[in-house]
């Protein structure tokens, strides 16, 4: 169970750090998801993210705290380039298009061969078709998007940033499956090292908390 506690207590005791990547093309609305998330805020007015950056939240997942490390890409093509190194290390990902451009949806397969190529093999990701406020500009019926997201394995919602609508449970349930395939993987290694095996964490140490997770906290990066 997870509970959305605290936008941000520096005082609290963290457990884990969970990077978690937001990518699809501009305009769709993953500054605003972001916005929604981290601090339940929309702007009507918002701007193209430039290069990367990220904000975080810290939450409670099965008595645990978690800090969730939230990454924007930029979704127009000169910044691909430099947002790709960034995918290294994420263990979740939404994948986010706008229900009323069926572009944004077409290019969706190419954003997850990106991210698959960049990306750790185990890595948790969600798809999303986002501003479901505008149902009557509606272009990617949802049935399209379902089929998608079972065929190539993926969590599947659609949301809207701007009322709220399942913004919380997209995050809470990426977050949360990459919590119960950590706590997974503890457990295994807590039997191997009981038998007198050690513990092994071959092609998963990205889900595996400890310092090397931890990245410097810092709100913004590679700005122009």
């Amino acid at each position: 169970m997870a509970s959305g506690g605290g936008y941000g207590d520096a005082s609290q005791k963290i457990d884990y750090v969970f990077k978690v990547v937001l990518i699809g093309d501009s305009a769709v609305g993953k500054s605003q998801m972001l916005a929604r998330f981290a601090r339940n805020e929309f702007s009507l007015d918002s701007k193209a993210t430039i290069g990367v950056e990220f904000q975080t939240r810290t939450l409670v997942i099965q008595h645990k705290s978690v800090k969730a490390q939230i990454w924007d890409t930029a979704g127009q093509e000169r910044y691909r380039a430099v947002t790709s190194a960034y995918y290294r290390g994420a263990v979740g990902a939404l994948l986010v298009y706008d229900i009323t451009k069926r572009q944004t949806f077409d290019h969706i397969p190419r954003w997850l061969e990106e991210l698959r190529s960049h990306a750790d093999k185990n890595i948790v990701i969600m798809l999303i078709g986002n501003k479901t406020d505008l149902e009557d500009q509606r272009a990617v019926p949802t049935e399209d998007a379902k089929e998608f997201a079972q065929k190539e394995g993926l969590f599947f919602l659609e949301t809207s940033a701007l009322e709220a609508r399942n913004v919380e449970d997209a995050f809470l349930t990426v977050l949360t499956e990459i919590f119960n395939i950590v706590n997974k993987k503890n457990l295994a290694a807590g039997d191997d090292q009981s038998n007198g095996n050690p513990a092994s964490l071959t092609g998963k140490k990205i889900l595996v908390p400890g310092p090397a997770q931890i990245i410097p906290e810092k709100k913004a990066c590679c700005r122009s």
